[in-house]
């Protein structure tokens, strides 16, 4: 059975479905702007459990904002999900003060957090012998929701201490707030703006030669395998995960 063509540029095409993860039903109309999503062919959506699989895996994310003219700020940082009882959870995290994206949050707008999985190029010669074309196979995450700032003291400690216990542990030599001598933690404070941001919805991408067939597949994993990169051997995992 001959591949689907590849569409709309290299890293982009159609086949078939993605049956490893859940996929629900997309409207393709036009959107208004406040409701446009990630571009994401039916086979290669992820379920939300995936996307927070991966947002609590791949913490390091970009957080986007617009301005009132449209223009875009964006802050890389750390930002931890929560269960929080709603439907989609909520992520947490701080940046400086003397950063002025946290001014935007203010604003009646949403903001973006990107997060992204291990993600490796794709060389066509991989595959069986024909007309193909190189494309890059990844796992992201785009989750939307609007900030909101946490202004006390206390409430900005209890950021500072969930992130330092995100990525400490638990082990005798894991660093928490309370290694810091009194006051200071309170201190470290006023240089930082913690915040919470409740998210409206969450989109899952999951782009791993699912457009391929079988044979593409195996010699796709076997080439990230073999390769000394730990993106390209951690994309050849998400492959064989999906083909399971």
């Amino acid at each position: 059975m001959r591949n689907p063509p590849d569409c709309g540029g290299i890293g982009h095409g159609i086949g078939a479905p993605f049956n490893r993860f859940p996929i629900g039903e997309r409207k393709r109309a036009k959107k208004p702007a406040q409701e446009r999503s990630m571009y994401i062919p039916k086979h290669f959506e992820g379920s939300e459990p995936t996307g927070r699989e991966i947002m609590q895996a791949h913490s390091w994310a970009l957080l986007m904002t617009a301005d009132a003219e449209g223009a875009p700020m964006a802050t890389h940082l750390s930002l931890l999900w929560q269960e929080d009882g709603s439907e989609h959870g909520s992520l947490i995290g701080h940046m400086a003060r003397a950063n002025g994206h946290w001014e935007l949050f203010e604003r009646p707008a949403d903001s973006l957090a990107l997060f992204w999985g291990p993600h490796a190029y794709v060389s066509p010669t991989w595959y069986t012998p024909g007309p193909k074309v190189p494309t890059w196979n990844y796992v992201t995450v785009h989750a939307y929701g609007r900030p909101q700032i946490i202004d006390d003291t206390k409430g900005a400690l209890v950021v500072l201490a969930k992130l330092a216990a995100a990525y400490e542990g638990t082990g005798p030599d894991a660093w928490g707030l309370g290694r810091l001598p009194p006051g200071n933690a309170e201190m470290q404070t006023k240089g930082i703006v913690a915040f919470r941001m409740p998210l409206k919805r969450v989109e899952t991408k999951i782009k791993l030669s699912q457009n391929r067939n079988l044979e593409d597949r195996t010699r796709v994993i076997a080439r990230l395998e073999a390769s000394d990169s730990q993106d390209a051997q951690a994309t050849a995992k998400w492959m064989k995960r999906v083909l399971s």
